[in-house]
């Protein structure tokens, strides 16, 4: 398990992290998701110890990261993926990471085949892709076997097969009963591998929540509607006080139920070709929870802001 108590980091006057308290836990994937600025990277960084809280602290297994004996046994963490010496193999990489962790030589094979980088094995890491880097980067985190996976954006340069591969992989990891935590910008990837989320803004706790109920608690239900007469579906519907909003591909939007849709249709003879509940993604929860916690907000087309 992961647990941050009480996490406050502060640069100058600045103040990164502001008494964050939250809990990792085993079998699951849990999402870390935050806007830009709110201290995803800074709570990261004190987890594996590279920076000091302020105040708090982050146990791993019960320990600051700074007290583990074995520290790439117990926790794999991958934060930057071209932190590495470019002119070394990865496979001399790999071995001086195990070697210096009492790791079997052997391991250093398994996790290159695992990453699919058999063939750039003794290939220097100054000409990796991204993408290649981003696998080498995953296949040193799980080196010493860790209980703890810590990974900031693991999607980052992959291609498609790549993305697919790691879907499979966090989830295979938390089946196996290891804490996986992982960080995303991408919520449309975060929705199809997250089991739990962890979401900050400006520092300090927002959500702490499995992914189905947060969707649920900041998203509206509502009911998407094909009819071959929109304009009277949308008077019956506003004359029931009910929202309604054209999607782009023709259809409406109500903000109702099926059933008071079907019984509203059927009194005014309304002719309908689809009713169907619509579906509220993580991208629209997490950007309506984070609103008022975003620091860098880009001006949109026309001068209108989201």
């Amino acid at each position: 398990m992961i647990e941050a108590t009480d996490l406050t980091k502060r640069y100058g006057n600045t103040t990164a992290v502001d008494g964050l308290s939250f809990r990792v836990r085993p079998g699951l994937v849990t999402g870390f998701l935050g806007p830009n600025g709110a201290g995803k990277s800074s709570t990261m960084r004190m987890m594996l110890g590279l920076d000091r809280p302020t105040a708090g602290e982050v146990r791993i297994d019960g320990a600051p990261y700074r007290q583990l004996r074995d520290p790439l046994r117990t926790v794999g963490a991958l934060l930057d993926s071209r932190a590495v010496h470019p002119g070394r193999t990865a496979l001399n990489h790999l071995r001086c990471l195990a070697r210096s962790n009492r790791i079997p030589a052997r391991r250093v094979h398994e996790v290159i085949e695992l990453a699919g980088l058999a063939s750039a094995a003794r290939q220097r890491m100054g000409t990796f892709s991204l993408g290649m880097a981003q696998r080498l980067g995953i296949a040193a985190a799980l080196l010493g076997e860790p209980a703890v996976v810590v990974l900031d954006e693991p999607v980052n340069g992959l291609d498609p097969e790549g993305v697919l591969w790691i879907r499979r992989l966090l989830r295979d990891l938390a089946a196996e009963g290891r804490t996986v935590l992982i960080s995303s910008h991408l919520m449309s990837e975060a929705a199809l591998t997250v089991d739990h989320l962890v979401v900050i803004g400006r520092g300090r706790l927002l959500a702490d929540t499995g992914m189905t109920e947060f969707i649920d608690e900041h998203t509206e239900a509502g009911v998407r509607v094909r009819t071959p007469e929109p304009q009277r579906l949308r008077d019956v519907l506003a004359d029931a006080g009910i929202e309604v909003t054209e999607c782009a591909d023709g259809s409406l939007s109500a903000a109702a139920g099926p059933e008071r849709i079907g019984e509203l249709v059927g009194a005014h003879a309304v002719p309908v070709h689809e009713v169907a509940r619509s579906h509220a993604s993580l991208e629209e929860a997490f950007m309506r929870l984070t609103a008022d916690a975003v620091e860098y907000r880009a001006e949109q087309p026309g001068g209108a802001q989201r």
